[in-house]
Parts: structure tokens; C-alpha cells; sequence
């Protein structure tokens, strides 16, 4: 819940002296109603405990401190003074729907239903029905309390934070925009439109909203933390964490209701730092620390442990779609399940083909995905390119468009974008290792793709590399480095029949020799390696070309 701070009126008062003023002020003791304007929860709670130790109640005093733990985000002791209500003989019937509010706070839904279900039909009643029934999934339920919501601020806010939580962000800015209207001094509304404005990526309009709170509640810790995020989007994590720095020297009890939150950013601002110490905690409190945590293991390369944490989330939001189809991508390319892969393709097809996402960056990205899956290349770059202008530095989006441009006979293009990318972890990738030195290759750059290899540690890896190269250059007539990768192989794997592969290559280089196209010094170095071999046709070649040697005057010594 986000509370809106209402300053004391200003203006109409006697002048008095400074000093007169400090003495008064040090004298007086706020009313629990005067500390309830000024919405300091905690100090009512405070002056509430006090009488209740001293003997000295209000009146509903039990009620005002569930009222006020409520407020201060403490729900367990809201629960129990609630409870404590219930059991007496003279428990107002409002307060079962008092303490289902509580229950539901704490994501106790199936309690907070039942508690709710005592109380006798309100308005607060009908509005925590509504909600629970969004969360129990329960579609026809839920248009029932929504037929009894009525044109009533209260009402209308509840209405406004359902189409939020179904990513019906544009209906909740249209309410909040005609409640703002009416109701000019709700600012707390302002970090409600910003909230929505920065759903649906339109950070720098959510930072000018926000804005005009701040400079009327400049220690808000909803906003500030809001603010921090558009900084994360719009700028970086150093940048937002910065701002989050000034939320960590107020010692209030806003940021205590916040703590939870501010640490789960901090996370995400961190690249990912703490987080098996913070997030698993938070999974069923934060919605969106499931998801960060399954980033995080992705980013670890612990597919497995990201598909055990999302393989039971039913999506609701566009981001649980993609990341729902990103996970069952990466588990389908490592284990080889082709079942997995339509899951993402389909999860993809079904952001990028909805009318919310089809324009967005995301759904085109998704759509790219979906095609790439496919191994429908053609369609895969109508998407990439729109949306190209937006990743120029991005090396996951070189990666991919790489690899599209190269499936499609694009190599040079698709080289200078392999060439782009930074990521240590991409570069030391076999797939990127392959696919730059098919890219030398085709461009004629055989001898950068053989330095690639030499690079390499011995691997199954270096192997599948080495037939490759041997292969491609074969196929583009690139004889010289087709026989030594050939060589390599033959002497790797000797039972093999990697001798052809040798025997033409070499016989390859001899007629470019023959046709000045290749340094009649290079045969030196063919003789060689058919005499590394020890094949019997070996010998047959050599005297051939030893004898053509002779004949042209060219030194082989």
C-alpha cells in the first residue's frame, strides 16, 4: 500500500516567538488522532502500547493498533490483535474483514477467504473478494465482485490495481488520470501512474510523473526505490544503485515496510551479486524475485536448476512468457529435446504474435526467437533488423544476428558482427568459435580461421573444429589449409579415412601450382605431409611431383 503524506496546513496562525514556539513544542503531546492525520503510524502505535501499559485506553484502542501495524506493513501483529478482537463477545463484525486484509497482505489467501466470508457484506468486503479471486484464478467469481464495484474513489483504485496486476496497464493510467481529476491533492496517485508508465517502458515519462511527488514527498521510499528502477532502464546498475544509497540512511519505519524490496533491487542493480542469499527468502513475498533468481541461474549456466524453479509458474505476465521460453529453449539446445524447443518456440510465437506485444521490443525479439527455432532465417532478420538500432552494443544480440546473417550466406557482415562482441563467455563459446571460422573461411581468410584452432586446447571441441576447417576450405578450394586440417585429423584419429580428405587436397594444391595460382614453394611443404601418412598411394604422388619438380627446376631441398 502506498500512503500519501499530508503536510500540515500552513498559513492563518499568530505569529509567536521562536523561542516560545520550541518550548511548546517540547511540552506538547500529539493526540493518537493528531499523529493519525499526519499519518505517523508508528507514533500512534507507539502513544496506543504506551496507554495500554499505563491502563489508560481510547477508545477502539485495540482496533487503531491493528489499524496501525497494518499501516506499517507489520501483519503478523495486525493478525494477532485482530484475533484477539474476534474472541470477545462484543467484536464489531467489521473486523472479519479487517483481519482477511491482514491474512491476505501475508499471502494467506485461503484464511484471509474464510475470515472474509464472516464479515457482512461491505464494500472493503466486496474488494477483498475480488482480489482473492483474481488470485484463486477464478475468472467467473471475479466478473461477479466486479459488477458490484461501484463509481466510488475506494472502488475505483481496487479496480485500477486489478488491471495493473493483469498487465492492463493503459485502463489503470486512465483511472488513476480521472481519479487525479477529481481529487487534485491524491499525489500518491502520481507514483501509481509512474508505476504503469514504467510497465510499459516508458521510463522517462514514469521519471517525470514521479517527479512532481518527489518534490513534495522527497523521502518516499516507493518512489525513490521506482526512481531507482527507471535509472536502472534508462542508464545502468551503478547508476540506480546510487540512488537507492539515499534510501539506505533513513532509519524510518518506511523503510523497514520496504527492506524486503530494496534488497531484492539491489540484487538485480548488482548484476546478480547476493542473490542465493537474498532471493530464494523473498519467492513467495516479491513476484518478481522467481523470476530475477531464474536470470541468475541462467546466467550461471544452471539450466536445470532455472527449469526447476519456472517448470511449475503459470504465466500471467509477459515477462513469465518469455522467460518461460527462454528456459525450455536453453534445456531443449543442451539436452537435445526437441519437445522442449517447441515449448519455447510456442511461448515465443504466443508473445510476439499477441496485439499488446507484437509491436514492442520485446515481442519482435520474441518473434526472432520463435523463427530462429524454426531455422526460418529469412524471418529472423525482418525482425532483427527493426530492432537493431537498439542493441548496437548488446553481445547477445550480436550473437544472434550473427548466426542469422551467416545461415543465410551473409559472411561478411556476419563476421564484423562476430568480431563486435565482447563477452568472454560468447567468445570461448564453441558455437561462436564456429561459426567465425566458417565466416574466415568463406571469406578467404583460411589462414585466420587455422589460428583460431591452434588458439584451442585439445577437445572433442578443437576436433569437431579441425573437420570443419578441413571440410569448408575443401569445398571452397582452399586446398593448402584443407591438407593441413586433414593432416591433423589423420594423425588424431589414424583408422579413420581422413587420408582422401589429405590425398585430394594435396592433389588440389599441385594443380594450383600448375596453374601459378599458388607458390610453386608450398609443394615442399605437400610432400610432407603425404609422406607423414605412410599410405602406399602416398609414394605414387610423391615421385610424380618430385619429377615435375625436377623438370621445372624448383627446389625441394
Amino acid at each position: 500500500m502506498i500512503l500519501s503524506r499530508v503536510k500540515p496546513a500552513v498559513g492563518g496562525e499568530t505569529p509567536v516567538n521562536n523561542g516560545d514556539k520550541k518550548r511548546k513544542n517540547k511540552s506538547k503531546i500529539l493526540s493518537l488522532e493528531e499523529y493519525l492525520q499526519h499519518r505517523d503510524y508508528l507514533g500512534a502505535l507507539t502513544l496506543l502500547q504506551f496507554q495500554r501499559s499505563t491502563g489508560e485506553k481510547e477508545e477502539h484502542a485495540d482496533l487503531w493498533l491493528g489499524y496501525c501495524a497494518f499501516h506499517l506493513g507489520d501483519y503478523k501483529r495486525a493478525i494477532e490483535e485482530y484475533k484477539s478482537l474476534t474472541v470477545k463477545p462484543d467484536c464489531p463484525a467489521d473486523v472479519w474483514v479487517y483481519l482477511g486484509c491482514a491474512l491476505f497482505f501475508l499471502g494467506l489467501y485461503k484464511e484471509a477467504e474464510e475470515a472474509a466470508s464472516k464479515a457482512p457484506v461491505l464494500p472493503l468486503q466486496n474488494r477483498l473478494l475480488f482480489h482473492l479471486a483474481h488470485k484463486f484464478n477464478d475468472e467467473e467469481r471475479l466478473m461477479g465482485f466486479h459488477q458490484n464495484l461501484l463509481d466510488v474513489t475506494e472502488d475505483q483504485l481496487s479496480l485500477a490495481s486489478m488491471h495493473y496486476m493483469r498487465s492492463h496497464y493503459q485502463e489503470a493510467i486512465d483511472i488513476y488520470k480521472r481519479l487525479l481529476l477529481q481529487n487534485r491533492d491524491f499525489l500518491a496517485l502520481k507514483v501509481y501512474v509512474a508505476l504503469c508508465y514504467y510497465k510499459l517502458d516508458y521510463y522517462d515519462v514514469s521519471q517525470e510523473v514521479l517527479a512532481v511527488y518527489l518534490q513534495r514527498v522527497p523521502d518516499s521510499t516507493i518512489a525513490l526505490n521506482l526512481k531507482a528502477c527507471n535509472h536502472f532502464r534508462l542508464y545502468n546498475g551503478k547508476a540506480a544503485e546510487a540512488e537507492l544509497n539515499n534510501l539506505m540512511d533513513i532509519s524510518s519505519f518506511s523503510f523497514e515496510f520496504a527492506k524486503e524490496l530494496i534488497q531484492h533491487n539491489l540484487v538485480v542493480f548488482r548484476g546478480g551479486v547476493g542473490a542465493l542469499q537474498v532471493l530464494p527468502p523473498l519467492i513467495d513475498v516479491i513476484p518478481e524475485a522467481r523470476l530475477n533468481l531464474v536470470i541468475y541461474y541462467l546466467r550461471q549456466g544452471d539450466i536445470q536448476e532455472a527449469y526447476n524453479l519456472i517448470r511449475d509458474l503459470v504465466p500471467t505476465s509477459t515477462q513469465e512468457y518469455i522467460l518461460k521460453g527462454v528456459v525450455n529453449a536453453a534445456l531443449g539446445q543442451e539436452i537435445g529435446s526437441r519437445d522442449h524447443l517447441k515449448i519455447a518456440q510456442q511461448f515465443f510465437q504466443l508473445v510476439g504474435g499477441s496485439a499488446s506485444e507484437c509491436d514492442t521490443i520485446p515481442g519482435r525479439q520474441c518473434m526472432a526467437s520463435c523463427f530462429f527455432l524454426l531455422r526460418q532465417f529469412e524471418d529472423v532478420l525482418v525482425y532483427l533488423n527493426s530492432v537493431k538500432g537498439y542493441f548496437y552494443n548488446d553481445d547477445t544480440f550480436n550473437f544472434n544476428y550473427a548466426q542469422a546473417k551467416a545461415a543465410l550466406g551473409n559472411y561478411k557482415e556476419a563476421e564484423e558482427l562476430f568480431l563486435l562482441i565482447q563477452s568472454e563467455k560468447i567468445i570461448n563459446d564453441y558455437i561462436y568459435l564456429s561459426w567465425l571460422t566458417r565466416c574466415y573461411i568463406m571469406n578467404q581468410k583460411c589462414q585466420l580461421a587455422w589460428e583460431l584452432y591452434l588458439k584451442m586446447d585439445t577437445s572433442s571441441d578443437s576436433f569437431s573444429l579441425l573437420q570443419l576447417i578441413a571440410n569448408d576450405c575443401y569445398k571452397m578450394g582452399q586446398f593448402y589449409y584443407a591438407a593441413k586440417a586433414f593432416d591433423a585429423l589423420e594423425k588424431l584419429d589414424p583408422g579413420s579415412n581422413y587420408w582422401e580428405g589429405k590425398r585430394g587436397a594435396c592433389i588440389g594444391i599441385f594443380q594450383l601450382i600448375l596453374a601459378n595460382k599458388e607458390p610453386k614453394e608450398t609443394l615442399k611443404e605437400v610432400l610432407t605431409l603425404l609422406r607423414n601418412s605412410g599410405n602406399p598411394q602416398g609414394e605414387y604422388f610423391i615421385r610424380a611431383m618430385r619429377k615435375w619438380a625436377k623438370d621445372n627446376r624448383v627446389l625441394l631441398s
